[in-house]
């Protein structure tokens, strides 16, 4: 008998380094996108020293790269977006969770290989992990409001399915 994993479990393992990239790609980019927004600092600067940090190697480094960048040129439609469904001004949020809302955003938007309610939900992981008490509870509710708007079908279709 072999130790070697069966073909299912061999694709989750790897499935699993996949979503632990992207899941470390996600929080590299709040870190980056945090200091940005603190700092105002080059967006090149920022990627510079996000990427000194230990086990930057581990993660989606593409991931990285789309996000940082993505949330860092699009900052000011990502805002718009995002500003029908805040309770105030994006200057009034708190900096994790701005990056946070950002992150959820820019995926919603652009990663469509990407369901909606992973996207939310890595969000919210990061909210809790990095945010204040509560942050993670705003942020769900504000990215579930961004979703309807962004991947209206896909939302309806899973509401559907839930019955």
């Amino acid at each position: 008998m072999s130790d070697e994993p069966s073909g299912g479990d061999r694709r989750r393992r790897r499935g699993s380094t996949v979503t632990t990239a992207r899941r470390k790609a996600r929080e590299f980019a709040l870190q980056g996108l945090y200091e940005w927004l603190i700092g105002g600092a080059d967006a090149g600067v920022v990627d510079a020293h996000v990427r000194e940090q230990e086990g930057f190697d581990k993660c989606d480094a593409a991931h990285f790269d789309m996000l940082l960048h993505g949330c860092i040129r699009e900052a000011a439609e990502l805002d718009a977006l995002l500003a029908g469904h805040l309770d105030r001004k994006t200057e009034q949020l708190s900096p994790v969770e701005h990056a946070v809302l950002m992150i959820g955003a820019y995926e919603l938007r652009h990663c469509v290989d990407i369901p909606y309610k992973v996207a939310i939900n890595e969000a919210v992981e990061l909210a809790k992990s990095f945010g204040g008490t509560d942050g993670h509870k705003y942020v769900n509710g504000v990215l579930d409001k961004t979703a309807f708007d962004l991947r209206g079908g896909e939302v309806e279709a899973a509401r559907v399915r839930r019955g």
